[in-house]
């Protein structure tokens, strides 16, 4: 990835950007090689670090992590292939050259893994003589409040309301504290992390993470099965969703930012860094496609957790990163939004609403458990009970108005998603009964999952559009319905399928792309196609023989990624802008299932 340098304020704040971490925190970088957006000591904590969502000077000034070479005229950026390590490659017009080198540690420890709150940046220089600035300005309260300060020999300390950090390094203190530029004639270390001391010395210690981290990485890529086809697309997309799981819990958070607008102007701007209890199935389940079932089983214990903790088998669609209920919903004043659109919201209200299609996500989530020998923790009859208190949920709201998978705030209807998962649910209980030799409750799942399909084909079949809409008795469309060939409601032959298909993309697309519907919802008709809508439709099409168009809209797609491979949750169909929050789960799980579905064999190959 290179880039040129430029002053011009709309460059300020871009989705073109590194992303760093160890399933404890993360970062985003830009090709300037600035940290600006890092949450600590978790995904969900106060952006130490936020200048992502800073819309003026004055705010830019507090909340950044920049090594700045002066007279910088062109960067390059790139990972250390099949890790999360990221090198930024600046240059000045002089022909100095500077690498700064980011990473979150992470490595097997003692017989666990090591995720440290911890940011290593090692900076050496590879061409003249260049000059760079530390500026290293750490911001609480969502940039409001600027730390207290203090420093020893080979640290300084940052002192905050709910977090003190400490960066040691072998850098002259003066520099970072006044922010004066100097000559990088040797490289330099900095590691920001807890208020301890190292017991070796940085350079050693920071060392020792880099070939331990990259070694985790390099075999946690080894073990995955990735398709023949566009490898380097799927690896990228995995490990960044495994660096969107919290390992403390098993949580999978939707993306690592909040309030990204889905489009400028909108007011669609959404705090996504909680775990979506739907967004996370797909996100297991697209993880286990590859091989990766460490991570689908630390989900199931989150799921297990939520489930038992809900009041009488009730699912909120959302839940907090350590199991929260509560996300309570406001607007942060202190910082003006991305690119100064607003607002910068904290919390999501979703956690308030109804979504009946959670109780099919959380069993096809846990099914896998029945199903798969590979997986440590095999189904037992006491998870099955408690899945089909889960599915008694269901079968009591299966016909029953809600918000709907889009989250609409201002509306309650009897969703078709909804009630396709709520068949979904009880579909799944019935195959995990027939696997477990309990042949009762197989047949009373199998009634329950025959009655909702008949609700199904009765109330959400539009004659006069020959299509399956978005809610019962209502015309409007909804990309959702594509997956009920995925779910396993309709094969792909099915004639109410391919019409569903013909009228979705005859209204919903847009050049390459899918809208996830066009109808006016609370804040207006939708402006930017919502990216996982398009890998569903490229997988509606594989699924009906259409290959080769699925293939060519499939590469369309990966060349809208950032030059790093990563992409958003929304995306401008005229200008193939990336908008919304980023990196975007479901998008991700989009690049994976795709390229499993359209690959060519690897028998190919040989």
């Amino acid at each position: 990835m290179v880039a040129t340098a430029s002053q011009d304020p709309a460059r300020a704040a871009s989705l073109e950007l590194g992303v760093i971490g160890n399933c404890q925190i993360s970062a985003l970088i830009d090709d300037r090689g600035r940290i600006v957006w890092s949450c600590l000591p978790r995904f969900d904590s106060d952006p130490v670090f936020c200048t992502l969502l800073a819309g003026d000077a004055s705010e830019s000034e507090r909340g950044t992590y920049e090594i700045e070479l002066l007279d910088q005229v062109r960067s390059e950026q790139h990972y250390v292939p099949n890790t999360p390590i990221l090198e930024t490659i600046l240059e000045d017009r002089h022909g100095g050259r500077v690498k700064v080198t980011d990473f979150c540690p992470r490595f097997e420890q003692y017989d666990r893994v090591f995720h440290p709150v911890t940011i290593v940046r090692y900076v050496e220089p590879l061409a003249g003589s260049p000059r760079v600035v530390a500026r290293l300005r750490p911001a609480a309260q969502y940039g409001e409040q600027v730390p207290e300060t203090s420093f020893g020999s080979n640290h300084i300390r940052y002192i905050m309301p709910d977090l003190t950090l400490r960066l040691t390094t072998d850098l002259a203190l003066s520099h970072v504290m006044e922010e004066t530029p100097f000559v990088l004639d040797r490289p330099v270390t900095l590691l920001l992390g807890p208020d301890e001391s190292l017991r070796d010395s940085v350079v050693t210690t920071a060392r020792r993470f880099y070939e331990m981290t990259r070694d985790y990485w390099l075999r946690w890529v080894r073990g995955l099965a990735v398709p023949f086809e566009w490898q380097e697309a799927v690896i990228r997309a995995a490990i960044t969703l495994k660096l969107c799981t919290f390992e403390d819990t098993g949580a999978v958070i939707a993306a690592m930012t909040t309030s990204i607008p889905e489009a400028p102007g909108s007011g669609r701007c959404w705090d996504y860094r909680f775990c979506w209890l739907r967004d996370s199935y797909f996100t297991v389940n697209a993880l286990n496609r590859l091989g990766a079932t460490r991570t689908m089983e630390a989900y199931l214990r989150y799921i297990v957790n939520v489930s038992v903790a809900s009041d009488g088998g009730v699912l909120q669609p959302v839940y907090g990163i350590t199991g929260e209920q509560q996300l309570t919903e406001r607007v942060i004043d202190s910082l003006s939004g991305y690119r100064g659109d607003g607002p910068v919201r904290v919390g999501n209200q979703a956690w308030e609403q109804v979504q009946n299609d959670v109780y099919g996500s959380v069993v096809l989530s846990a099914a896998h458990v029945f199903f798969d020998s590979r997986l440590a923790r095999r189904g037992d009859l006491e998870l099955f009970r408690l899945l089909e208190a889960v599915g008694e949920r269901a079968v009591e709201r299966h016909d029953q108005p809600d918000a709907g998978l889009w989250e609409y705030r201002g509306r309650r209807r009897i969703h078709t998603f909804s009630s396709l998962m709520c068949w979904a649910a009880c579909d799944r209980l019935e195959r995990i009964a027939n696997r477990m030799g309990v042949s009762d409750r197989a047949r009373y799942w199998h009634e329950q999952a025959e009655r909702i399909r008949a609700v199904i084909n009765r109330e959400a079949w539009n004659a006069e559009q020959q299509c399956f809409t978005e809610a019962f008795g209502r015309p409007e469309l909804d990309a959702s319905m594509l997956l009920m060939q995925e779910l396993g409601f309709l094969a792909a032959d099915d004639p109410r399928y391919q019409s569903t298909l013909t009228v979705i993309e005859t209204n919903l697309r847009r050049g390459d792309h899918l809208f996830r519907y066009r109808a006016e919802d609370d804040f207006g008709a939708p402006e930017n196609a919502f990216n996982i809508c398009t890998f569903w439709y490229i997988n509606a099409l594989a699924s009906v023989g259409r290959r080769d168009e699925a293939r060519a809209l499939f590469e369309n797609i990966l060349s809208c990624r950032t030059r790093l491979g990563l992409l958003s949750e929304d995306l401008n169909p005229d200008t193939g802008e990336l908008w919304g929050n980023y990196p975007q789960t479901y998008s991700l799980v989009g690049i994976i299932l795709a390229a499993i579905r359209l690959s060519e064999p690897w028998e190919k190959a040989f």
